[in-house]
């Protein structure tokens, strides 16, 4: 098979930025929870989208377990939110993260974005 009848495109010489969102189920900004206030943020700024995942269990910097478990209602189970986006784009969303976070964690690593499927239409 050769270069131009292959499956997946060449990797791009640009690199677009991973970030890594880890805060807590209970976190809020203002009255709202937080994790629904960055993906909110992110949207207004323009950044290509964000996900939301929800832990069954974890720990942070205070070394405390939080788990799902059917007695415990009130669990603060671990938030991860993800965002991909340009590197530009993700640094300058930065300060508006940092402001609204009072205790968490935020990561970057690299990626390439080796396919986008924008919206095709279901036939």
């Amino acid at each position: 098979m050769g270069a131009k009848e292959s499956h997946w495109p060449d990797l791009p010489e640009g690199r677009s930025i991973r970030l890594r969102v880890y805060i807590g189920e209970r976190d809020k900004h203002g009255h709202q929870p937080l994790h629904a206030a960055i993906v909110e943020a992110a949207r207004r700024a323009g950044l290509a989208g964000a996900t939301v995942y929800k832990g069954v269990e974890g720990y942070g910097a205070h070394s405390v377990v939080h788990a799902a478990r059917v007695l415990d209602m009130s669990s603060d189970l671990p938030i991860l939110i993800e965002l991909i986006d340009e590197t530009d784009k993700i640094r300058a969303f930065m300060p508006a993260l940092t402001a609204m976070i009072d205790d968490g964690l935020v990561t970057a690593d690299p990626v390439y974005i080796l396919y986008r499927g924008a919206g095709k239409r279901k036939r």
